[in-house]
């Protein structure tokens, strides 16, 4: 018996249903991509950190029950700037405030109050700390810091070492 030979058949590959499970592959793959933060690629090369209050070696800070005077020997200015709307509302230098009737008139007296306090060659500042109010616009804050780092130390050198502290709201305009 002779065989028979029929058409053959050729094995047909459905791209559709391959280009379907590609691009779900693909979609599921690109939502469930997190990459990692912005803040964790950038790096910092921050100063070493320093005492804001001379303490004795060995010792830790506010341990010392002799001390009568526990402000003394602070090399920390504070500068606190409060806001409402999101511009300089209220400045504070030390406990004393600075007047003037726009922020422009702030920092020009700011300045000028910096300049004062600094200019002494017995002055022990070396930083700044800026309790900044919540509320307050990048845009302000970078005046304020753009003041202070204006400023020159009696040694010589352009005052760099700024720090903040974010204050809850309403606690600057506080008595």
């Amino acid at each position: 018996m002779s065989r028979r030979r029929g058409k053959s058949s050729e094995v047909k590959l459905n791209l559709a249903a391959m280009l379907d499970m590609a691009f779900q592959l693909l979609a599921f793959f690109v939502l469930t991509f997190k990459p990692d933060p912005a803040e964790g690629q950038i790096l910092l090369r921050l100063p070493p950190p320093e005492a804001v209050a001379m303490v004795k070696t060995n010792q830790q800070a506010g341990q010392d029950a002799n001390n009568t005077n526990p402000v003394e020997g602070i090399e920390s200015l504070i500068i606190t700037i409060d806001s409402r709307n999101g511009s300089i509302d209220t400045l504070k230098l030390g406990d004393g405030m600075i007047g003037g009737a726009g922020s422009q008139e702030k920092l020009g007296a700011l300045s000028a109050r910096l300049g004062v306090i600094l200019e002494p060659k017995d002055s022990t500042f070396k930083q700044v700390i800026l309790q900044v109010g919540s509320k307050l616009r990048y845009d302000e804050l970078m005046r304020v810091i753009d003041v202070c780092t204006r400023q020159t130390l009696p040694t010589g050198e352009k005052l760099t070492k700024l720090s903040f502290v974010e204050l809850p709201d309403g606690a600057a305009g506080a008595p």
